[in-house]
């Protein structure tokens, strides 16, 4: 039975996303490509490693034990690359971390920034997913470091406090919402929307179907500037950071209201599987963002 280190990280993507499509696609993969090596680790084994339904895929037994093999071998290489990064002169070295569109947008670029520039050697590779799934990138191995909210289980995770990040609805300035210090989602559910195309988008759209309905979103943006824009012409209602908000407001003609739902005032904390797992440049990123957040509070 031979395995590479590409089939290792393809098959626990796969398991981290119950999903061929997008494991494939957060290790770089074509779908064939995927499909392929992992019909020959089950011939190699002679033993099913997925369970295959409509909803995705799921390990059997021997996937599970395989997807536990494969995360100890991830964690090995991990440190080996860390130990060697400390002995090797000009040795560049990459931390993956996942994080939430709020902190994408928002908090990370100014956090991040300061830091990268005193540690020319070491890249990061940024991407965007949804808590819950960014707290199983890290307990996967995935993501030596992720940005998540409070909404999702964080068991056998370590977190420090990131942020707070309070969602609010963006509208013209004369719209009949601006008599109100807050709204309940439920209140604004029918009305026309201007989406955003990312992960937060998919958090809001969630919450709706919890209530049973699908938003009426009229056109979707690719940034927080753009949903400003089309909300203060009157396209529709936005959803969107506070802060991102009120950045666009010294330029546009717009108000906001704050949302009363719970889950729109979001705690966001900073989290790995073990700081004591983690490489020398990912500890030390770890500890700046955890420090750099300790004071952040909007």
């Amino acid at each position: 039975m031979r395995f590479d280190l590409i089939d290792l990280r393809l098959f626990l993507a796969v398991v981290d996303a119950g999903s061929i499509t997008k494991g494939a696609a957060d290790v770089g993969l074509s779908l064939p490509a995927a499909s392929e090596r992992l019909r020959d680790m089950e011939a190699a084994g002679k033993v099913r490693l997925l369970e295959r339904g409509r909803r995705g895929v799921r390990p059997t037994p021997a996937g599970e034990a395989l997807a536990h093999h494969a995360r100890l071998i991830q964690r090995q290489i991990a440190k080996m690359r860390g130990e060697l990064g400390e002995h090797a002169s000009g040795l560049r070295a990459t931390i993956r971390l996942a994080v939430n569109t709020a902190t994408l947008t928002e908090f990370l670029p100014e956090r991040l920034g300061g830091w990268m520039a005193a540690h020319p050697q070491i890249d990061v590779e940024l991407k965007e997913r949804q808590s819950i799934e960014i707290a199983r990138a890290v307990s996967a191995g995935l993501a030596e470091i992720g940005i998540l909210s409070d909404a999702v289980d964080t068991t056998n995770l370590e977190l420090r406090p990131f942020a707070i990040d309070r969602l609010v609805v963006v509208v013209p300035r004369d719209h009949a919402l601006t008599v109100k210090k807050r709204v309940a989602f439920a209140d604004i559910l029918h009305g026309p929307f201007v989406g955003l195309t990312g992960a937060l988008q998919d958090h809001i759209d969630a919450q709706a179907a919890r209530m049973g309905v699908k938003l009426r979103i009229r056109a979707r943006m690719a940034t927080f500037e753009g949903i400003c824009h089309m909300a203060a012409n009157g396209v529709g209602l936005g959803i969107m950071p506070e802060t991102a908000v009120r950045r666009c407001s010294r330029t546009l003609k717009l108000a906001f209201v704050r949302l009363a739902d719970d889950w729109a005032t979001r705690q966001l904390s900073v989290c790995v599987r073990s700081e004591e797992e983690l490489t020398s440049p990912a500890r030390n990123l770890f500890h700046h963002l955890a420090l750099s957040g300790d004071n952040d509070r909007l």
